[in-house]
């Protein structure tokens, strides 16, 4: 039933456009097929299980069903094939072979007395075949008995008639396929009747062999889902071969006119096609595609540059085209038309075609139709002999079983399979040519097509004339004689426009226009220099001597840049000559009030025909003038100029951050000194806890035990090995504590290389600039909001301070007494320090930035209000589309970018690129080395004064409250300050540092020491004469007072200990004279009552009482105790 229902949509609108008057449609309708058989998945349709009737659905009147009308005349050969039974015959050898009968359809155009024609024309290739003895024979002929049934059809059959031929003709011999070969090249409902016979077969899954003079108007996406081999040449051939012709004539450039004949947008996509693969060796250029369905369509072929055009249309469509442009003036000497095969048609000339036309052409006459079928025959046989040589066939017949009456299969299922042979067949030919092959569409390989020219014939009338031949297999094709060309000449036509003339305007800008005066001697332009451009007036320029005036650099000047060489690509391809004239105002065009200035303004009053510079586009300037589409984005753009910098005065911090800074210097380096005193503190043999010997005599032979490890000293420790500096320290004694130093040292290994690894990125000069974000920057928009106020400026009655003024009103105000007259002006103001900041146009800053000498310039905040540069013409300009169309073809070819680079690129980069050069540094670029000495030293400055404040007013009330034995935990220096054994070990070292010398001063010495032990032993005399007169001196409290600081001496030597009445003594046996002079001793030595006579246990056991300097064994450190003793 579905099978049914797609027919029956296909054929009803044909039924009733497609039937002509009188015409009749048979009752009973048409069946076809049971649904046994199997559909393709190309064709969507399924299987059904009864019958159906094509044309019962029609509703026409009574009147209608009995009109008759002419169906398709039809004929058989000599043998009429009636019933397809195998039959007995006897070959010349006597042997009884079973051939079966197999039947080839075909259907030709309707003649008078063809059918003799035609039969003797298949019966004489069949005969070819059977004696052929080019190549093995063919072994069908063995198997079959090949019959051909043939049917004439008429120019415009009913979709009835056609069907009728197809059903009664056809089907019902169960031909294998068809043979469709038609000559009429009506294009209307001729073309429709062959689209509607090749898609019946198609789906019925017959293969057709087709020749067809308007194939070119079939649909090519059917005729390539049908089972259709085409004979006839191929759209695509046509298409090629008038390309070749515009190719020999190196027109480069044309336009496509089409009517609304069938296929008119396979033909433009062939076209373009073609113009694909040709594109690495010639290049074509489409400028425009019309479809004409009035004569006004054509206005546009008016306007364009186009003088190639290629004609797709019927004979009488192309008359009234044509017609049409020669009202319209396109169709002079200057204009070629090339056409193809649908309009020449059987060459008859209408009066309306011009001279000079060239088209393509291929014989579509009855003698070339009937020439065809002996080539329609070949293909057939060889694409049979090829299907039952091919052992997979074995059981497969080349009966097709369909039927209209309901029985047999809707689709001949080996149909596809057959078309794969017939598809893959190579039939020779004569006369050289290549053999008949076929692509995988079904399109005919290699094709011979004729060049006609319209010309003169001898009664002078027009007629075609074949000039030559394409054929498609050869490289170069195209063999023409001499040609007629439009307008009766004898040279063919440029292709092009003739030059025309134009007026342009300019302003310059770097690097879009350059001027640069000629040379004063020739007045000519350098190579480098351009082309010459007016500067003057032209008030100054009347009476003046063209030739003299270019000399003069006042009047002339020379052009160059992007611009100028955009420029003359333009005259090159497009054709046209052209006069530069600077603008009279020097102004870009902006409204002044109410009207128009500068570049605009001639525009407006069409004082020139185009200008071209680096104008930007903005809808002001839309509204008045006509714009070509962007050559170049753009937008507005802020540059500054790059200071020198310093190096930041904590450069040498920024190596890390402050977290990192924060971890070494408050958590890793206490953490260190806190772990190395505990650790010294905790070891036996260390601070606190190390194991004695006893007795303070053991302590004075053993003078390493007089070592203390303080707070102050550790950190000392830590902070020299952090930085490796090159001073003395007191390393701890306990194993433990240096094995936590060394520690400490591994990671102050580490932390130094990390951070000299990356001093070196930081230590470097930093070059400054003022960083805005954009013209929006609210220092910029907001210029009073900022202390002190930046200086900025731009170019007055430009794109850029039109905007300004429109959006930023305020900013544009404030920034008015800044502007400067050009561009190189305000360039030179911020690198001079004038100003802080130019704005204008981007790519001409990113110019500027780029060709500065000493790369001082940048670039910065993004672009504002994105536009881009184009060229301007007066409302409704005639030129404004072929610019347009050039310069988007410099695009996709990469012309633009290309222009663009060479100008563009300098030396500089517009981003904030890092400066790299060899010049030596100067001191302002690494001050933060000095800064950091300078704060050293005001921080040790201020140090002394604390020094001097501790022993000025701090040391003397914490004396009072300390003995020395708690601060010098902290820090023996404070320790030793505090007690009186610290100032003998500071008389010790003035001593050391200021012993005489000489003989003389060591006499005198003596002497002195001398005296003292004399006086002394005279005080020793005057106390036994008072007790023996009674008076007795307190010698309990003097020597109380003796032991007592002897007592204190040995406390303070062992601290942990307790003191006992037995520790009071001394730790050597005194000597016998001891008693005798320690009176006397105590009596003359002068003391500081003030101090506390605890001092620090490093000196504690090396000073004894002046008596104890008498023991022998000890003779060098009595003499250097009795000389402090002198001093103090």
């Amino acid at each position: 039933m579905r099978t049914a229902w797609i027919l029956s949509l296909v054929v009803s609108p044909l039924l009733v456009l497609g039937s002509p008057p009188g015409s009749t449609i048979r009752e009973g309708g048409i069946k076809i097929g049971t649904g046994r058989g199997t559909v393709p998945k190309s064709v969507n349709v399924g299987r059904g299980n009864s019958a159906v009737r094509i044309g019962e659905g029609s509703r026409l009147s009574n009147s209608t069903r009995q009109r008759s009308f002419p169906t398709t005349t039809t004929t058989t050969t000599t043998t009429t094939p009636t019933r397809f039974t195998p039959q007995s015959s006897v070959n010349n050898s006597g042997n009884n072979i079973n051939i079966t009968k197999l039947t080839v359809g075909m259907l030709v155009p309707y003649k008078s007395f063809g059918v003799r024609e035609y039969t003797r024309a298949a019966s004489s290739a069949i005969s070819v075949l059977q004696r052929s003895t080019k190549g093995p024979r063919l072994g069908l002929f063995q198997r079959y008995d090949l019959r051909v049934k043939i049917a004439m059809q008429e120019l415009t059959p009913s979709p009835t008639a056609i069907l009728d031929s197809l059903c009664k003709e056809f089907l019902s011999l169960n031909v294998s396929a068809i043979l469709y070969l038609m000559n009429y090249e009506q294009y209307g409902r001729s073309t429709a009747s062959a689209q509607y016979f090749l898609q019946l077969a198609g789906y019925l899954g017959i293969p057709v062999i087709a020749w067809n003079a308007d194939n070119s108007g079939l649909e090519r996406r059917a005729s390539q889902s049908s089972l259709q081999l085409q004979l006839a040449p191929s759209l695509e051939h046509q298409t090629a071969a008038m390309l070749s012709i515009l190719e020999r004539y190196k027109w480069h450039q044309f336009s496509v006119v089409t009517s609304q004949i069938a296929g008119h947008d396979d033909f433009i996509q062939a076209v373009r096609e073609r113009i694909s693969d040709m594109q690495d060796t010639f290049k074509f250029t489409i400028l425009s595609a019309i479809l004409v369905t009035e004569p006004h369509d054509l206005l546009e072929l008016v306007n364009s540059e186009s003088r190639v055009m290629l004609l797709y249309s019927t004979r009488e469509e192309a008359t009234h085209i044509l017609t049409a442009a020669r009202e319209y003036k396109i169709t002079g000497e200057n204009y070629v038309w090339v056409v193809t095969q649908s309009v020449i048609e059987n060459l008859q000339t209408p009066s309306q075609f011009p001279v000079g036309m060239l088209g393509v052409h291929f014989d579509t006459s009855s003698e070339s139709l009937v020439n065809e079928i002996t080539t329609a025959i070949k293909v057939y046989a060889y694409g049979v002999e090829d299907f039952i040589n091919d052992p997979k066939n074995a059981n497969r017949s080349l009966n097709t079983q369909l039927s209209c009456e309901g029985v047999g299969e809707s689709r001949w299922s080996t149909g596809d399979l057959f078309f794969k042979y017939l598809k893959n067949v190579s039939v020779e030919t004569d006369h050289g040519k290549p053999n008949v092959e076929f692509t995988q569409d079904g399109v005919l390989k290699a094709a011979e097509l004729k060049i006609m020219n319209l010309r003169p014939g001898v009664s002078k009338q027009l007629v075609w004339e074949e000039i030559g031949v394409w054929k498609s297999w050869e490289k170069e094709g195209l063999d023409i004689k001499d040609i007629v060309w439009p307008g009766n000449t004898h040279t063919p036509p440029q292709g092009v426009p003739e030059k025309f003339y134009l007026k342009i305007t300019f302003l310059e800008e770097p690097p879009y226009i350059n001027l640069a005066p000629p040379d004063p001697v020739t007045g000519k332009c350098l190579v480098d220099r351009g082309v010459h451009c007016r500067v003057a007036k032209d008030s100054d320029m009347v009476g003046m001597d063209f030739q003299s005036a270019q000399k003069n650099e006042s009047l002339f000047q020379c052009c160059s840049g992007f611009c100028i060489d955009l420029l003359q690509k333009f005259s090159e391809e497009i054709g046209f000559t052209y006069e530069l004239v600077r603008v009279e105002d020097g102004k870009w065009g902006t409204l002044e009030n109410g009207k128009w200035n500068g570049l605009i303004a001639d525009l407006v009053n069409r004082k020139t025909d185009m200008v071209m510079t680096s104008l930007m586009i903005n809808s002001e300037r839309e509204a008045v003038v006509d714009f070509t589409v962007p050559y170049m984005e753009t937008g507005i753009a802020i540059i500054v100029a790059k200071r020198t910098g310093i190096i930041s005065p904590t450069a040498f911090l920024e190596p890390f951050d402050t977290a990192s800074w924060m971890l070494v210097g408050i958590v890793a380096i206490h953490a260190a000194t806190v772990m190395i005193l505990l650790f010294e503190w905790a070891s036996p043999s260390g601070f606190d806890m190390k194991v004695n010997p006893s007795g303070a005599a053991q302590k004075l032979k053993n003078p390493s035990t007089n070592h203390r490890f303080s707070f102050c000293r550790t950190y000392w420790l830590v902070w020299a090995v952090l930085f490796q500096a090159a001073v003395h320290i007191d390393s701890p004694r306990g194993f433990t504590a240096r094995f936590m130093t060394n520690v400490w040292a591994l990671f102050a290994v580490v932390f130094l290389a990390i951070y000299t690894a990356n001093l070196a990125a930081f230590m470097i000069t930093r070059e400054e600039f003022h960083e805005f974000s954009g013209v929006d920057d609210h220092r910029l928009a907001k210029p009073f909001s900022h202390k002190p106020m930046f200086k900025f400026g731009t170019v007055p009655w430009s794109h850029t301070d039109s905007t300004l003024a429109k959006y930023f009103k305020e900013m544009h105000s404030y920034m008015r007494a800044f502007n400067k007259s050009s561009v190189a002006d305000g360039v030179e103001a911020v690198i001079s320090g004038d100003l802080d900041a130019f704005i204008y146009d981007g790519t001409v800053l990113d110019y500027s930035v780029a060709q500065n000498e000493d790369c001082r310039l940048l670039t910065v905040g993004s672009w504002y209000a994105m536009t881009g540069y184009g060229l301007a013409f007066s409302r409704n300009s005639k030129y404004l589309q072929m610019f347009n169309k050039r310069l988007l073809d410099y695009r996709d070819n990469g012309d633009l970018e290309r222009l663009r680079r060479y100008w563009m690129t300098g030396t500089c980069k517009p981003g904030r690129e890092v400066q790299k050069s060899s010049d030596p540094l100067a001191l302002e670029q690494f001050l933060s080395a000095f800064l950091l000495l300078m704060m050293g030293i005001l921080l040790a400055a201020f140090l002394l004064l604390l020094e001097h404040l501790y022993f000025k007013y701090i040391r003397q009330h914490l004396a009072k409250s300390d003995d020395g034995g708690t601060c010098a935990i902290f820090s023996l220096s404070v320790g030793k300050s505090l007690t009186f054994r610290g100032a003998v070990y500071e008389a010790q070292d003035i001593l050391r540092h200021h012993r005489c010398k000489d003989p003389i001063c060591d006499t005198h010495l003596w002497k002195v020491k001398h005296e003292l032990d004399m006086a002394k032993i005279r005080i020793r005399q005057l106390e036994k004469d008072l007790e023996a007169h009674g008076i007795k001196p307190t010698q309990t409290k003097r020597k109380s007072g003796n032991l007592g600081w002897w007592r204190g001496c040995l406390q303070s030597s062992d601290r942990h200990t307790p003191p006992e009445p037995m520790a009071m003594e001394a730790p050597h046996p005194l000597p016998p004279y001891f008693d005798s002079y320690i009176d006397a001793v105590e009596v003359a030595r002068p003391r500081d009552m003030s101090r506390n006579h605890v001092v620090s246990t490093e000196y504690a056991e090396t000073f004894l009482p002046t008596e104890i300097y008498r023991i022998p064994d000890d003779d060098a450190t009595r003499t250097e105790i009795a000389e402090m003793e002198t001093v103090l």
